[in-house]
């Protein structure tokens, strides 16, 4: 199951999109914070104490920051496409590779800790739903022909189980378990907040945003 839901989850939101062809995608905003908060709170109950019970808390910290780093470097190539925002130009019918690449490589990487840490998969899952719900009405809205754009889905959604499959089978990886996932704690540390302060609009005070993301906390806690 670690394999098949991260593939289902964006699978289903692309035909989601493909059935339902909303076009305003204000209405995932919700959404977004809550999956925002809910795997914020998942990295800090779960990734955090594991990766620092006997280990260097600056090397720990080294790969934290060594993460957020590499998401801020791998937004300049996605524009934003992990925490909700596409900002490509629509009219381009070509593959778009920067974007495929630079979703990859941080989908890759979500799936290392689901192999020690089953409940950050259902961090992973809610996270991927609202950014393959936008990512699919980006690419169904562009001139990118309909093959394509089952292509990059299809492709994107076996990144994670990739990432997983990697982690259960390579001895290396529980040989650089600590680092690893301090790299990942920093991809998901940046997503998670970025995500949560662009859904506060402006700073105005939202209640339902409020309550999606004390909910989120919530759940997490309680898993």
């Amino acid at each position: 199951m670690n394999y098949f839901l991260p593939i289902i989850a964006v699978l289903l939101s692309f035909l989601l999109i493909i059935i339902a062809k909303p076009k305003n995608k204000e209405h995932f905003k919700l959404l977004l914070a809550f999956s925002g908060a809910f795997l914020l709170a998942l990295t800090m109950f779960e990734l955090f104490p594991s990766v620092y019970a006997g280990s260097n808390p600056k090397t720990v910290g080294l790969f934290v920051m060594l993460g957020i780093l590499l998401q801020i470097f791998l937004e300049f190539f996605s524009k934003g496409a992990e925490h909700g925002h596409v900002h490509l130009d629509r009219e381009k019918s070509s593959f778009p590779w920067l974007l495929f690449l630079s979703l990859s490589i941080h989908s890759f990487l979500e799936g290392f800790p689901v192999e020690h840490h089953g409940h950050i998969l259902y961090g992973i899952l809610v996270h991927k739903v609202p950014i393959a719900i936008i990512l699919s009405i980006f690419l169904l809205d562009s001139k990118i022909p309909l093959s394509k754009a089952i292509f990059f889905i299809a492709l994107f959604s076996l990144m994670t189980p990739f990432g997983s499959y990697i982690a259960a089978n390579f001895e290396w990886v529980t040989r650089y378990y600590t680092e690893i996932n301090g790299l990942v704690i920093g991809v998901f540390l940046h997503i998670s907040t970025v995500i949560l302060f662009e859904s506060s609009e402006g700073h105005k005070f939202n209640l339902r945003k409020l309550i999606v993301i004390i909910l989120g906390i919530t759940i997490a806690y309680l898993l």
